[in-house]
């Protein structure tokens, strides 16, 4: 273990966590971390299975004299997202997570640290490891390709694990058990753009949108954050109608689930028009920082050499304009039961444009199936006015809250015997793989609990450390009271 992180407890949930930041992990390329954690299992002589997936079950027996109590299913997932900020010189495929303590939080430089869900893998190896926690029977199931449309826990097989209880430790707030989330579906919008040489005498420029916090989409949805993408074009319509902009590409967003924080797009503008520009677009970002205040104050919108040998056609460029300013993105619905929970909204993730073609995703959240369903088909309305073809990808079910369950109220009590007092139980916005779980293992009794991981999905992403020993003692608390 790092000795910048040596004295760090539980010892052996850090060291884990270190071991696991050393493998890359991207969604759908998590199969070298995969394998490691099964490697860890069978070290440790516990039984371990994989499926044609890449999923891990991990089985170890019951201490001395707990073998006949309720088993319990500790689940997570192996993948990481996979975000930096422009200019740090990381490659997710081959490179260590930078992993750094800060204080009394751990993070990475200049990348996403992983913690999401990375302490809930490591905190599950370390209960297998762990010499001292009396337990039942567990079970430690680790899914793949969580962050990029649960593929990994929609593909585990019913009857694969056996405990009555899961609990699941992918949750982001200490003292808060949650019991139910979202749903979602993504929609995939494309055009072709036709593309010419642009006008003579006119420069080629690059206007650039970063500085924005972004965050998990459903999470940090109602944070009041600027999404990058929509502020650009908002910028981009107004320099278009003033200035006779000529637009190359767009592309803004890494991941479909994280609130967009840069955009930018290739340009060309008549060379005597550039001083202007420069000074509208320095304008427009002061009134973009004024609209966003203290949600998010750190936008900058620069103007910088590009490249940019054919452009759109001017009806192109409206319609992918017109779509990025028309598509929804936000709330839409709060719940009508639970207070300050989002029901229903929309994350405009991602637009890129390759070899001719735009493509625009949304990732549509609801906990009620109708609603998800009516406003996919609303986007999907406003990408055929545009002129683009949309399908819908990757949809999930959500997680019916069961408040009255015995492990809820266990791990509530435990959580009051050990710390003084009861958690906040809730329901939350993002997707969580319980829902996909719960409908293949109907009568299994299902919750969630994790520590404080702050800014997941982007590059200030942080695992406060105090938080991660509480997290683990409230873990080990619960499994001696099964």
């Amino acid at each position: 273990m790092s000795d910048l992180l040596s004295d760090l407890e539980p010892r052996l949930l850090w060291r884990y966590f270190l071991e696991l930041s050393r493998i890359p992990r991207g969604s759908k390329h998590e199969a070298q971390a995969a394998r490691w954690v099964a490697d860890q299992g069978r070290a440790l002589g516990c039984e371990v299975l994989t499926d044609a997936l890449g999923n891990v079950l991990i089985r170890k027996p019951g201490t001395k004299g707990r073998e006949d109590r309720p088993g319990v299913c500790l689940q997570g997932h192996v993948d990481m997202v996979c975000e930096k900020n422009e200019g740090t010189p990381h490659d997710f495929a081959k490179d260590p997570i930078p992993v750094y303590r800060d204080g009394e939080v751990v993070r990475a430089r200049g990348t996403t640290l992983g913690a999401d869900n990375g302490i809930g893998v490591a905190a599950g190896l370390a209960v297998l490891a762990s010499q001292d926690v009396r337990h039942g029977p567990v079970e430690v199931l680790l899914t793949i390709d969580e962050e990029t449309g649960l593929t990994g826990a929609k593909g585990v097989a019913p009857g694969w694990f056996r405990s009555p209880y899961l609990l699941n430790l992918d949750s982001e707030e200490e003292g808060e058990l949650t019991i139910g989330c979202a749903g979602g579906v993504d929609t995939v919008a494309t055009r072709k753009v036709a593309l010419s040489a642009p006008a003579p005498g006119t420069l080629p420029l690059r206007i650039k949108l970063s500085g924005l916090k972004g965050g998990h989409s459903g999470v940090d949805i109602a944070a009041g954050r600027g999404n990058s993408i929509r502020i650009l074009a908002q910028v981009l319509d107004a320099l278009v109608e003033r200035h006779g902009i000529a637009l190359a590409t767009v592309s803004g967003g890494n991941k479909r689930n994280a609130i967009p924080r840069e955009a930018s797009a290739m340009v060309r503008v008549d060379a005597g028009r550039e001083a202007a520009l420069r000074e509208d677009v320095a304008r427009l970002a002061r009134e973009w920082r004024a609209a966003l205040g203290a949600f998010d104050p750190n936008l900058a919108i620069d103007v910088e050499p590009g490249e940019a040998d054919r452009v759109m056609s001017p009806g192109d460029a409206r319609a992918v304009l017109g779509l990025l300013l028309a598509g929804p993105h936000g709330v839409e619905a709060m719940s009508p039961a639970i207070p300050g929970l989002v029901q229903t909204s929309t994350n405009l993730g991602l637009v890129q444009t390759q070899d001719g073609t735009v493509l625009v995703t949304f990732l549509t959240r609801s906990a009620i199936d109708a609603s998800r369903q009516a406003l996919a088909a609303r986007i999907a309305a406003a990408c055929a006015l545009a002129g683009f073809e949309a399908s819908q990808e990757g949809g999930y079910p959500g997680w019916k809250p069961e408040p009255g369950s015995s492990l809820v109220k266990l791990v509530d009590r435990v959580h009051a015997e050990v710390f003084g007092k009861p958690m906040i139980v809730k329901a939350i916005h993002a997707g969580l793989e319980c829902g996909l779980i719960g409908e293949k293992y109907p009568g299994v009794e299902m919750a969630s609990i994790g520590p404080d991981i702050k800014d997941a999905h982007t590059p200030d992403e942080h695992a406060r450390i105090a938080s991660v020993a509480a997290f683990w003692r409230l873990l080990v608390a619960v499994l001696e009271r099964v």
